[in-house]
This record gives C-alpha cells, structure tokens and sequence, in this order.
C-alpha cells in the first residue's frame, strides 16, 4: 500500500525524521519497503523556481502551427516569453509555470533556449511534469484567485513523499491512511486529529428502497441517493493525491469512492440511479445460471453462493469486489446511488477466487473491515461528492443486522511485564492502550476498538499491543530462568542427525510448503476456505516441492543440485477425522538413480542399519529404475516431471527410526588384515541383486565383514534373459589372519547356496 506522507500530515503532525518513523513502524507495525520521492526536489532553492504566472498574452508561434507563443506574467519586473504546445488556455487563465534554472522531477534542467528560432524563457507546466497525474494534453490551469509569482508550491503538492507498506493480513486496518496515522500517533505520542468526514444537511427525504436477504453475507448496507450531479473531472488536489497511491483518476464520482476507500479502508461504489430497475437494491445470492457483465468487460457466470447486488430485476454488482458495466456511472450520469456497505470476509474470498478477479475493494473486504466504518465513509464521501459534483443529497438509508459490540478483556498488566520480559509501567501501559483506541477501565477491562475486534481477542493480544511498542527495550539476552532442564527426545537427535549427514553429502536443505495446489493421493485433505488456489490441499509427499524447488534453481542457471527436505506430511484418516502427521525425509539430486541410493546407503549407514532394496513401481519415478526400502522409496525421476537424470528419495523417518537401538554397541577394531575375493554369477533377468546379497551374508558366516555388487553385466556370454552379478566379499577374523582356505571354504558354502536358491551359475575360475 502507498501512504503519501502529506496525506498523512492531515491527520497527525508528524515531528520525527521519515527514516526514525519507517523504522518504529516496521518494527511494530508493518514492513516498510522504501521511502520514495516524489515531485520536485527541494535543493539549491529549486522549488522557489516554480512559481504562478498570469498569461498575458497568447497567439500562434510565427514559425510553427502547433505552438503558441505566450507572455506571462511572473511577478517579476518584465513578463517571460515562453514556447508551449498546449491549447487548453488562453490570455488570462492562470498557470504553472518553470523559470529558467528549474530542475523538474524527471531530471530535466530548463534554460533559456530557442524553439522554431523563438527564445522561450521556461516552462507552463502539466499535471505529469510535476508528477501530479498522467494528464498530458493539456497544461495545469489554476484558480484566479492566485497573484502571479506566487510560489507554486502553496498552491500545489509540488514535493511529496511516499511510504510503500507491507500490510499483514491480520490488520486490515492498517489498509488505510487514517489506519497508519492512528498508528503514528500512538507510537510517537502525538495528537491524532478525529476521521475525516462530516454530514452536509440533507435537502430532502427521499425514500432509498434497500433490501437485505442475506444478512450473514452482508451485515450493513447504507445507501444515499444525490441528485443533480455533475460529472466530470476532479480537482487537482484530488487526482495528485490518487496518483501518489497508485490509483488512477477517472471521474469526480468515482474518484471520491477511491478516496474514501484509501482514507478510512471502507470500500464504497456509485451506481447511476436512473439504470437500477424500480430504483431500488436487493442485497442476495446469485440465482442458478445467472450472469453480469463487470466493469472490466468481461461476462461472468455466477454461482448461487456469490453475493450480488441488484435491482429490482438483475444483478448490478459482485458484492465487494466489482460493479456491473450496465449500471456504471458515465459522463450522462445525473443521479447516483451510493453504497457504503459491509460484507463478510470469507464469502467474499471466495467469489474472488472463483471468478479470478481480485480489486482494491475485495482485497480489504477479504481481511475484515470493521461494520462500524460504513456509516463515517459514507459521511465522507457524502461531503466530498456535495462540493466536488455539486450534488444534492436528496435520501438515505441504513439496514443493518444486529452489529457486535465492542469486546471486553480481562487485563493483567504485570502478566505484560512478565511475558515481554522487560518491565513496563502500569500507567505507561494505560496510556498506549487508550492511544491505540482501546478503553481500560479502573480495574483494568480493556475495551477493544470495533477495528480490531478480528485480532485481538484474548488477554495475551492485548499484551502484544504493549510489547510491539516497546520491543526497542528489550534486550538481546536470554531470558532469565531460575530451573532450566531439558533435553533432546531420541527422535529429535535422530532427526538432527539425518539433517547433519545429508548436508555433509553436499545437499542443501530446503523449505517447501505444507499446502499445494494439487496432491497425488485421491484422499488427500482439500481446506475448505484456502487462502489461495495454489494452497488448497495439505501434502501427502515431500517429493512435489522439492521437484519444484530443483525446477526454480535449474531456472536460476544453478548447478550440482542437491537438495533435502525434513518435514511432515498429512495423511488423510478418513471422512471427518484429523490428518496423520508423520515426519519424512525427502531429497532430489541431479544424477540420477545412483545418486538417490548412495545418499540412501549414507544414511542407513550413519545410523548403523542395513540397507535392504528391493524392485518398485511408483508413478512419480522412472519405469525400471524404481526402488523401496521398508522406510520408503528412491530412484529416478520420471522424466515428464523434470528435464534431465534426477535421483529422488523420501523415508518415513518414523518407520525408519524404529529400527535403529536405543544404545549403539561398538566392537573392537580387528588389527588382523583382510582377506578380499570376487565372485561373478549368472542369475535370471528377474532376480534381484540384493536377494542376491542376503543370500551370500547368510551362507558366509561370521566372518563375511563385507559384501556388496560392484557390477552387472548382460550380453551375449551370459545369454538372454539372464544376467552377471558380480559381488565383491571381504572376510576378517578378530582371532587370526585368515588363509586362502578359509576363504575357499567359505566361497563354496556361498556358490552352493546361490546354485540351490536361484539356479546361478559360477563365471570363471
């Protein structure tokens, strides 16, 4: 959101450097982005070269059509000859003008220069030179009531500066101008003038026909109908101020809608009176195959849950987020009808949503305005349309629901000084509390503001309220704590130790999100109100967010990447019950299949187990190059995932973790040397090498330290449909130096076994 500060000058007198104001705002408020300039700048007296003139004279440029040739009167001894390409003014009219030596926003440095061989001493401004607005067909005309040589920067907002905030979704009251200047005040401790905004007298009593049907949906609807309304543009001061927060001028009407919105975080909308049908508002639901062409031009299919706004016959309005194009307010517009409404967060969320279509308006309604808000909105606006459009205010209405009352809270303010760990005055505490708009009573009842009654809701909220306007006194110690104990769980030292050898393979750990927008698992968990259509069902594997984590680093032009995951994932338990939680470790690498198993094998290894594979099929990895273990699963990426050779793995660490002991028992090293050997077989295609393996550690013995295939071979010599294993065994004796007999011994007992179990045939000597 953009506040210009000047803006928020008309609420509160700021009196603090804009750097000390945008730090204690993005420590307790909201993040800050940046401070932008805008305008003229002020240096070496540049803003004094910006004055208003009188145009004295005004005729044709002798050597150019499309040119006048003015003489204007500055204040000074002898009027300018300026050069300008405008035609909006005449002798007489009143301007902005530059005097040679100005700097304008864009960096330009004007002098006195020939055009079309006439000197021009300066420059008659427009609205976009001064970065007031986008309007560059014309220059800036000024009221008479302006002497020349006025400075313009009393006529004007020629300098300006701008806040860009980052606004949380639990504050949507901070979405306003008057919001942020609340704030202000109260961390500073400054005077905090009253909401802008105060009734005209009414000039007649006309009856506004508004209806509710659905009162869930939307608790509040004012509506005040003005006759007699001028249409056109807004002045000045009004499209500067939209344009520094980033919204676009269109006309005086829906220019004050924008501004209220931006001033108080109240949403309105003009309808042309004479386009509703019976001249009345029906607040419902969308009826069954229903459809409204929006302001934007599209035709949109309504749903029956979309709360509409409509007349006596269609709908004119998706409640919240955007009017239809066929009541909109036009420059033939006479007659208004004005909303000032209050809708219900989650319903409008979800029309968003489905409709694909978020404005300025649906993204406060999503949040949660305060219902209160409508009926000094509509003050404002009622104010500002009077004197703008030269409207009257011919008829009101106001239907409401029952709205909630402020809440009450029981307040501690030492259970503030015991949990912020620093203490502060009760007094103190009083006195921000009531600044901030709360009511505390003698016995320390804490009333909450109606514009806060979504976030705080519990004592320990409102002591949040204390803590983040003192956070700068905390210091940056550990709190002190008489009996301090604790230790690790054999799980989380397990898991820290699965953490530690991976990144000591060279993966790097990555975050992913819990909620994604589509699961593999038919069952898994779909919210019912997801804040966004990418986050709308919970997890039921790692392996899609670190699929698309690998994905952002290919993009980036990363390389050598290897990531790893420890993380949950919600396995669904059936129909009305809470997800499994089981914890996993999931990890991607380029490379392909060996490199997900050698990551595999490191771990087993690192925890003192054995790894036992088998043959797999999983939908998420290459055909053929599919393996599992007890814990989970590893191979190949299946290539329509991801460009290139990936190798993927993730183990349920539970299932995993159950098999590791509880205590470790070391044996003493063996000093004696090692006796090596190497055995190659010839098995069937479907035998698998690590049935293989078992086999060969069973038949050995005791002194079979080590057996592991180092390669497999399929060609002619082995013949089809068969294949060559070859394993490579290390025998060790903690007793004696083994001889070559004793090795021979045991390689018979291994032969015989694989020839009995699996028909495999010795190769070579």
């Amino acid at each position: 959101m953009r506040v210009p500060v000047s803006w928020l000058r008309d609420h509160v007198a700021i009196t603090v450097p804009l750097a000390e104001l945008a730090e204690r705002l993005a420590v307790s408020s909201c993040e800050v982005d940046r401070i932008e300039h805008r305008g003229v700048r002020d240096e070496d007296g540049n803003l004094g070269r910006f004055v208003v003139g009188r145009v004295l004279e005004a005729a044709k440029h002798p050597n150019a059509d499309r040119l006048q040739l003015c003489h204007v009167d500055v204040g000074t001894a002898e009027p300018l000859q300026i050069v300008c390409g405008a035609w909006n003014f005449g002798a007489g009219a009143t301007v902005a003008v530059a005097v040679p030596g100005a700097v304008l926003p864009d960096g330009t440095k004007l002098e006195r220069r020939k055009l079309r061989d006439v000197v021009s001493e300066g420059m008659i401004l427009s609205e976009r030179e001064l970065e007031l607005g986008q309007d560059h067909t014309g220059i800036i005309v000024l009221g008479e009531e302006y002497q020349p040589g006025t400075p313009l920067a009393d006529v004007l907002p020629l300098a300006d500066d701008v806040f860009e905030l980052e606004v949380t979704g639990n504050r949507p009251d901070l979405l306003s101008v008057y919001g942020i200047a609340r704030e202000v005040a109260a961390l500073f401790e400054l005077k905090l003038l009253p909401p802008p905004g105060l009734d005209p007298k009414p000039v007649g009593d006309e009856r506004v026909d508004v209806a509710i049907e659905d009162f869930a949906g939307c608790p509040r609807y004012i509506g005040r109908i003005f006759r007699d309304v001028r249409i056109g543009p807004s002045p000045l001061w009004l499209r500067a101020r939209l344009h520094a927060a980033g919204v676009r001028s269109i006309s005086n009407v829906v220019d004050v809608t924008n501004y209220v919105m931006l001033a108080l975080g109240n949403p309105l909308h003009a309808f042309d009176l004479a386009k509703l049908a019976g001249g009345r508002i029906v607040v419902r639901r969308a009826q069954p195959g229903e459809e409204l062409r929006t302001l934007d031009g599209q035709l949109r299919r309504l749903d029956p849950a979309d709360l509409m706004i409509a007349d006596g016959e269609r709908s004119v309005a998706v409640a919240g987020i955007m009017g239809g194009a066929e009541t909109e307010v036009a420059d033939t517009t006479t007659d208004i009808l004005l909303e000032a409404a209050n809708f219900e967060p989650i319903g409008i969320l979800k029309s968003s949503e489905r409709l694909g279509l978020r404005t300025e308006g649906s993204n406060r309604w999503e949040k949660g305005v305060d219902p209160h808000l409508a009926g000094q909105a509509a003050a404002l606006a009622t104010q500002l349309v009077v004197e703008l459009a030269g409207a009257r205010w011919t008829g009101h209405a106001d239907v409401s629901a029952e709205l909630p009352p402020p809440a009450t809270i029981a307040y501690r303010p030492e259970r503030a000084d015991a949990l912020i760990g620093v203490e502060t005055p009760a007094d103190e505490q009083r006195g921000l509390l009531e600044r901030l708009g709360f009511s505390v009573g003698k016995t320390w009842e804490v009333t909450v503001p109606t514009w806060r009654a979504r976030d705080v809701t519990r004592e320990v909220d409102v002591v949040e309220e204390v803590a983040r306007a003192v956070l700068d006194r905390v210091p940056f110690t550990l709190p002190q704590r008489r009996y301090m104990a604790g230790r690790l769980t054999q799980e989380q030292r397990l898991r820290r130790l699965v953490e530690d050898v991976l990144a000591g393979a060279g993966f790097s750990e990555a975050y992913t999100w819990s909620l994604v927008a589509e699961d593999p698992s038919p069952g898994a968990l779909r919210l019912p109100d997801p804040l966004t259509s990418e986050q709308a069902v919970l997890r039921t594997t790692l392996l899609h967010g670190l699929v698309e984590a690998a994905r952002h680093n290919v993009d980036a032009g990363n390389e050598r990447i290897a990531l790893f995951e420890v993380a949950r994932v919600y396995l669904p338990q059936g129909q009305g019950e809470l997800p499994e939680e089981r914890w996993r470790v999931g990890g991607i690498v380029a490379g392909g299949f060996y490199e997900a198993k050698g990551a595999v094998e490191t771990l087993y290894a690192a925890l003192k187990l054995e790894t036992h594979f088998q043959r797999a099929t999983d939908p998420l990895l290459h055909p053929g190059k599919a393996a599992a273990t007890a814990a989970g699963r590893l191979g190949e990426l299946h290539p329509s995932l991801l460009e290139g050779a990936w190798g993927v793995f993730e183990l349920d660490l539970t299932t995993l973790f159950a098999e590791v002991p509880e205590r470790i028992l070391y044996e003493d090293v063996i000093t004696y040397p090692a006796l090596r050997q190497d055995i190659a077989v010839a098995v069937a295609e479907e035998i698998e090498a690590g049935e293989l393996v078992a086999a060969v550690r069973e038949a050995a013995g005791p002194e079979l330290r080590e057996a592991r295939v180092f390669d497999v071979y399929r060609g002619g010599q082995v013949g089809a449909g068969h294949k060559s294993v070859a394993i490579r065994l290390v025998f060790r004796s903690p007793e004696r130096t083994l001889a070559d007999e004793d090795a021979a011994a045991a390689r018979e007992r291994i032969v015989a076994v694989l020839r009995e179990r699996f028909g495999a045939e010795l190769r070579g000597s």
